[in-house]
């Protein structure tokens, strides 16, 4: 372990359990992750270790059976994963987001029924904003929810879901007009609807269908899927919170603590390809010595290094900052940011001094040069996070008078 990344002022529990995961993926994910990368194959054994580990309950409360950690440790322990495997790290990600969201806002009923299973991975989470039509303009959404009894009627095609057909419980947002007059904001007539289904593809229940995985470029492993509502009921009871109208700020919540999850996706792959590139340097020999003696590849670590730093450390920050109980939207956004457009540019430079080795699928940097660039659009796009942030920071500097 390096000297870049640490973190200081853990606790001896945060220590342990990152020590833990560190090893886990030295051990388990490493070894395998091109293999099953390149065959686009769901890592299940891996998965069955991280219910082991007790990952899929790390931030669930010690009342609903998980381990009740904080986000820091979370996002710490998804800095690890990527450094392993960017797509291990997505599994978690979404279960994670839902289980967030129940604990935030679910009814009480609700957490029962769900967290403890969700704790010991039994249940697996997705959540689904986007559409065919859009993407982060989430208020644009048209899928809709009506009322129909003691039931809501979903219908609507959704976008983009990461675990969409492994997962068990997802979590969707529709539009609903009950209640709502006419001309009622966008963002206020949107609802949060718990699905339960089983994993799978096609029809998993009467009325929705996962078409199946979308083909990507990177991000392998993982399915990513469509999803297609066509007259789905669901029961009343399964509206997160119990009310409706409150879906978009739930969603925008568990967002906020996602993209701290991204960039810590975006540190933990910079990491990795720091210690490809510094690795490659110093056993590629040109012109009689290693590669890492010319300045022009010293002066290449060096950036890579601070960035790797930079990213880490405003990761941290705006993982501390939502653990302690204060906004963090303007923080997450430049974390997200920051670490998603340095990752890039860290693993072009590491795949720059592989030089004709990084084209080659043996070498594990090309996976990495194909994954990179989901962060600079997974939970909203790097535009996305620059209107956010900009928008916080008048919001923070108006003159006044």
């Amino acid at each position: 372990m390096g000297r870049l990344a640490q973190t200081d002022g853990l606790t001896d529990v945060q220590r342990e359990i990152l020590a833990t995961v560190r090893e886990f993926v030295d051990k388990e994910i490493l070894p395998v992750a091109n293999e099953l990368e390149h065959r686009d194959e769901y890592p299940a054994q891996i998965v069955d270790g991280l219910k082991e580990l007790g990952l899929f309950g790390l931030m669930i409360p010690e009342e609903y059976g998980g381990l009740g950690e904080s986000l820091l440790t979370y996002a710490l322990c998804v800095e690890e994963l990527s450094r392993g495997w960017m797509s291990v790290s997505g599994i978690i990600n979404t279960h994670f987001i839902v289980a967030y969201m129940l604990k935030q806002h679910g009814t009480a009923e609700q957490r029962e029924h769900f967290l403890p299973r969700m704790a010991t991975g039994e249940v697996r989470g997705a959540f689904s904003m986007s559409e065919p039509g859009l993407g982060s303009d989430v208020s644009a959404i048209t899928s809709k929810g009506v009322r129909d009894g003691g039931e809501y009627v979903l219908t609507g095609q959704k976008m983009w879901l990461t675990n969409g057909g492994s997962s068990t419980l997802v979590a969707v947002l529709c539009r609903t007009d009950e209640g709502h007059p006419e001309g009622t904001p966008p963002h206020k007539s949107m609802t949060t609807f718990l699905i339960e289904k089983e994993p799978g593809f096609g029809q998993v229940l009467p009325g929705l269908t996962v078409p199946g995985k979308i083909e990507k470029m990177g991000y392998k492993g993982v399915d990513t899927t469509e999803l297609i509502m066509d007259g789905l009921r669901v029961p009343a009871g399964r509206v997160l919170g119990g009310v409706t109208g409150r879906g978009f700020y739930q969603m925008m919540d568990g967002v906020e603590v996602g993209r701290v999850n991204v960039a810590a996706r975006g540190c933990g792959v910079a990491q990795r390809a720091f210690e490809l590139g510094v690795a490659y340097a110093q056993q590629r020999r040109t012109f009689g010595k290693p590669i890492a003696h010319h300045q022009a590849i010293q002066f290449k670590l060096a950036e890579m290094g601070t960035k790797v730093e930079a990213a880490h450390a405003m990761m941290v920050n705006a993982a501390r900052k939502k653990d302690s109980g204060r906004r963090n939207d303007l923080e997450a956004g430049m974390a997200k940011y920051l670490a998603a457009e340095y990752c890039k540019e860290v693993v072009e430079d590491a795949f720059r001094i592989h030089g004709g080795y990084g084209f080659s699928k043996e070498y594990e940097i090309e996976r990495l040069y194909r994954e990179a660039p989901m962060l600079l659009i997974g939970e909203g796009t790097a535009e996305i996070q620059k209107m956010i942030i900009g928008r916080r920071l008048l919001e923070d500097y108006r003159l006044q008078g």
